[in-house]
């Protein structure tokens, strides 16, 4: 029996950063449009549906081939807004006016240079886990046993004011605390990235969470996990697309 999909693409519109950056014009095209291409044409979502508070998002991304069956609460799209919220928000709606499925897939406006091919190999790998859900991930370009936190300075009672830090992970690599260990003897780590991820849906209820406690790694290619959150990425993307040294998805604009 196939297991059912739906694509969510969540797409507020208070972005402080870049400003409208969801609907941006990058190429010829908003923002947004690439994902919703990418989902499309990776022909493995039953529906493709985009969240977002604004009826102009909403009627951009419609144009480009998404649904929007209804708009997002304003209480769910504010800035510290958890992903948690809306996504449930979502599922109950959907369910109770449509069907429910079996699983659900983030895929992020920000992340223009992921192809059909780059979900069509994550739902893959996730179909064929037991996971709870999956999550795209890149290797660390700075490592964790580097890090260090440094400690707040209370003038009222320290005699020595001098600030001090400790290390963010305090642990050793064999005899040798791991700030100290040259970066080939480290242990390998990975960052998540924005690209995509892929839950059960079943684990909104089951962790009230949108990941469970089962994870599948998906290893981000090249500039499939890139993700545009500053002015300075949007300036590195647009180079990356005029040099040539990267795809994006084919869009078509469309009405459904």
């Amino acid at each position: 029996m196939s297991s059912s999909i739906i694509a969510l693409i969540p797409a507020r519109a208070g972005s402080k950063r870049v400003v409208n950056k969801n609907i941006k014009m990058l190429c010829g095209h908003p923002l947004i449009a690439y994902t919703i291409s990418a989902a499309v044409n990776a022909g493995v979502f039953d529906r493709v549906l985009v969240s977002t508070e604004s009826e102009q998002i909403a009627d951009i991304a419609r144009s480009y081939g998404a649904e929007v069956p209804f708009l997002r609460p304003s209480e769910f799209a504010g800035d510290l807004s958890p992903d948690y919220e809306w996504i449930s928000y979502t599922a109950e709606r959907i369910a109770r006016e449509d069907k429910r499925y079996d699983n659900f897939a983030i895929l992020r406006p920000t992340s223009p240079f992921r192809l059909p091919e780059t979900i069509q190999r994550a739902w893959r790998i996730f179909s064929e886990s037991n996971a709870d859900s999956l999550r795209a991930v890149e290797k660390c370009g700075q490592h964790p046993y580097k890090m260090w936190v440094i400690d707040e300075v209370d003038d009222e009672v320290a005699e020595d004011t001098a600030r001090r830090m400790h290390p963010f992970i305090a642990e050793k690599i064999g005899d040798e605390w791991g700030y100290s260990t040259p970066y080939q003897a480290l242990p390998e780590v990975y960052v998540q990235n924005a690209s995509l991820e892929i839950s059960k849906t079943d684990v909104l209820e089951r962790f009230g969470s949108i990941t469970g406690e089962s994870f599948v790694p998906f290893l981000t290619e090249g500039y499939e996990g890139f993700d545009i959150n500053t002015q300075r990425d949007w300036e590195y993307a647009s180079i990356l697309v005029d040099d040539g040294l990267v795809s994006l998805p084919r869009v078509v604009k469309r009405r459904i």
